[in-house]
């Protein structure tokens, strides 16, 4: 019986190495996903950013008040941190405009060097009645269109606007067939990163086209508010199954 005892060190041993080797592993697992800055702390803002902190996505939240933001963060764990929207921008490989339409033309001319070359998630929605002129353009426009005219520098890609946050919050990761999430980009990379984050939110990613077809998806079309899986979302908005 005296032996018994060496005889397991080694296997103990063994076992602490594989539990140090795991845990690295989960860290440099998490260092490898994508940074997403996240600026608005509203419903949109906090909706995206929980769905994006279960999924282990390091996140960095903004608004224009940093004890909202820190308050946020700080719910959220130890993935989300806080900061201002200039760092938020920063900090994100994907930069998330989670604000109302109508700020969009001011964060432009303050952010676009910062975006220069990233991708910018846009799934804010245009409101005469709150928005003003710049919603009346995105109307006219088409919003993904517009939205890209403030970032010339950014690769933008309208997603998570058509479908209510009360339901993608109820909804993410559900049973088979996951709610379908239309997108819409220019730049086939970026539509890419975010096809990657819609997986990783629990829904069903559907590529609609270019920046054009996301008026397939903004309000008064047929794609908004429309909750179905992605073979109904296609039927409705006439896309290739």
């Amino acid at each position: 019986m005296t032996g018994f005892p060496l005889r397991r060190r080694p296997f103990l041993a063994a076992l602490a190495g594989l539990a140090t080797v795991s845990s690295a592993s989960a860290v440099e697992a998490t260092s490898q996903k994508m940074r997403i800055g996240i600026i608005g702390t509203g419903h949109v803002g906090t909706t995206l950013a929980e769905l994006w902190v279960h999924a282990g996505y390091p996140v960095m939240v903004s608004s224009r008040s940093l004890t909202e933001a820190q308050s946020l963060a700080t719910s959220l764990g130890p993935l989300a941190t806080a900061g201002t929207p200039a760092q938020a921008a920063a900090y994100g490989d994907v930069v998330v405009l989670a604000v109302p339409y109508g700020a969009i033309p001011q964060l432009g001319p303050q952010l676009s060097r910062t975006l220069l070359d990233k991708v910018v998630l846009d799934p804010s929605n245009p409101y005469p009645w709150r928005d003003g002129a710049i919603a009346d353009t995105a109307q006219r426009d088409g919003a993904g269109v517009t939205t890209q005219r403030y970032f010339p520098s950014a690769h933008v890609v309208r997603a998570f606007n058509s479908i209510d946050m009360t339901t993608l919050r109820s909804e993410a990761h559900r049973a088979a067939p996951l709610l379908a999430v239309p997108v819409a980009g220019d730049d086939a990379q970026a539509v890419s990163q975010v096809t990657t984050l819609v997986k990783a939110a629990g829904f069903d990613p559907v590529v609609t086209g270019n920046l054009t077809t996301a008026r397939l998806f903004q309000p008064g079309s047929a794609g908004f508010e429309l909750e179905r899986d992605a073979t109904g979302l296609k039927q409705v908005l006439h896309l290739p199954q």
